[in-house]
């Protein structure tokens, strides 16, 4: 767990997260559009659009990662939002686990204008990523990298509590 900027950190693969029509707007996809330049845009344009909940690979553009995986989260009131963020979650992981990457990153998937609520974000992804670590060998590493304090703060307690710290 850490605070900072998700697209300049060195890991193999960074989660972007995006609307379903893989346009990179602002958030997360605005800092790895800006830092990975205009060929992850080209090849969104290639890929999408997909569904809420899928997941889809690219590469990292300039982005010190190899690669971005770009998870379509849900918006918060649009039904069965919960679902489809342990979806978005899951198929992040599977493509990582798919490509044998060692080292992964996600931010809080759907909580800036989509407006998923931090607390039941940092619950559903976090429960996630620990069952899934369970059983798969990749990734090794997996990095929650929040830009801001108040939902570094959130997610780290979240994670004492489902860890037992």
């Amino acid at each position: 767990m850490i605070q900072g900027d998700i697209a300049q950190l060195e890991v193999d693969a960074v989660i972007n997260a995006a609307n379903t029509s893989l346009i990179l707007g602002g958030g997360v996809a605005g800092a790895i559009r800006k830092l990975g330049g205009p060929a992850i845009q080209m090849e969104c344009n290639r890929i999408g659009p997909i569904h809420v909940g899928e997941a889809a690979l690219t590469t990292g553009g300039t982005l010190k990662a190899d690669f971005v995986i770009h998870a379509a989260g849900p918006v918060y009131g649009e039904g069965d939002e919960d679902r489809k963020l342990k979806s978005a979650t899951l198929n992040s992981l599977k493509i990582a686990s798919k490509k044998k990457l060692n080292s992964i990153a996600f931010p809080a998937i759907g909580t800036g204008i989509f407006r998923f609520p931090l607390e039941r974000c940092s619950e559903i992804m976090l429960g996630t990523i620990m069952e899934f670590l369970k059983i798969s060998h990749h990734p090794q590493t997996v990095i929650i990298c929040l830009y801001d304090n108040n939902a570094f703060h959130i997610f780290q307690d979240t994670l004492n509590r489902l860890t037992g710290n």
